[in-house]
């Protein structure tokens, strides 16, 4: 996966913005939470993750494509 560029970190930023409630759909990390889990995003960072906290209290990042999630 390549870093993405200083104009896709901006569209992620703004797409993703603090506060937004993600729902996770799938995840390929054993320590990701289970489907459903509900979360909000806490910010992207300069690698393009999304940080999220869970409501199940984890803290694992999402990976735009390659983790799939939605946007409630």
């Amino acid at each position: 996966m390549k870093t993405p560029s200083p104009q896709e970190l901006e569209q992620l930023r703004k797409r993703y913005p603090t506060g937004t409630k993600i729902r996770l759909i799938a995840m390929t990390d054993p320590q990701a939470p289970p489907p459903g889990t509900v979360g909000k995003v806490q910010f992207v960072d300069d690698i393009g993750d999304i940080h999220v906290a869970w409501q199940n209290g984890s803290s694992l990042a999402l990976i735009p494509g390659v983790d799939a999630f939605e946007v409630l």
